[in-house]
């Protein structure tokens, strides 16, 4: 009986699995019954109101992203029948991942031409080193036809700034996106095409999967 106590503690263990909302009942019922809750709500962005479902989805994510479930209903669409983060979330998200400091858009070139650019930059925390993304210029976004999109010739500065922190974000900390794209991104590639539309994130997030 000894002997086999002992072969037992020495042969390799299983890892198990870890506990999460899909594994463990007790937490999705109640992440069900706050999604119920929150859904009934007149507080949270009206695509959510009476949609459990997107709701649930909103809290999952929020959960393991470590943020407010309020941070992601108010900045996650559904643009052209995908989900979507607003402009704005991704720089919040690399500020917040905690990986990065002193986080900065630095603008290049002349203002108002296509060399005119932008690149995000931060501080890395784990060891000090500066991190320099990807720069996106005018150019750039001519030749990729993301200027199909109406935005790049309203509000030049603004997308570039966005498009930037989407780039760092992709490279350095892709975990904080979830593997979302941002609203802007979609309508860029997609501005040509013709789209199935959802109303639902649910919906979005079914046929990003089948599409995977």
């Amino acid at each position: 009986m000894e002997n086999e106590i002992q072969e037992l503690v020495a042969s390799p263990q299983p890892e198990l699995a870890p506990v999460t909302v899909w594994t463990d009942k007790k937490q999705f019922d109640q992440l069900l019954r706050a999604a119920n809750m929150l859904s009934q709500t007149s507080i949270i962005p009206a695509t959510y109101q009476g949609k459990p479902q997107d709701c649930f989805v909103a809290l999952e994510m929020a959960t393991r992203m470590g943020v407010s479930p309020l941070v992601v209903m108010q900045n996650m669409y559904v643009v052209k029948g995908k989900p979507a983060w607003a402009g704005q979330a991704c720089t919040m998200f690399i500020n917040s991942c905690g990986k990065f400091t002193q986080v900065k858009h630095v603008y290049t070139g002349e203002k108002g031409t296509d060399n005119r650019g932008c690149y995000v930059t931060a501080t890395r925390i784990s060891d000090g080193v500066q991190v320099n993304g990807v720069e996106v210029t005018i150019a750039m976004a001519k030749a990729e036809g993301w200027t199909a999109n109406t935005k790049w010739r309203n509000m030049p500065e603004l997308m570039l700034a966005y498009r930037a922190s989407a780039f760092f974000a992709r490279v350095h900390c892709p975990e904080a996106l979830m593997g979302v794209q941002l609203a802007d991104e979609i309508y860029d590639t997609e501005a040509n095409r013709s789209a199935t539309r959802t109303s639902t994130l649910t919906a979005a997030l079914k046929e990003e999967n089948t599409n995977a």
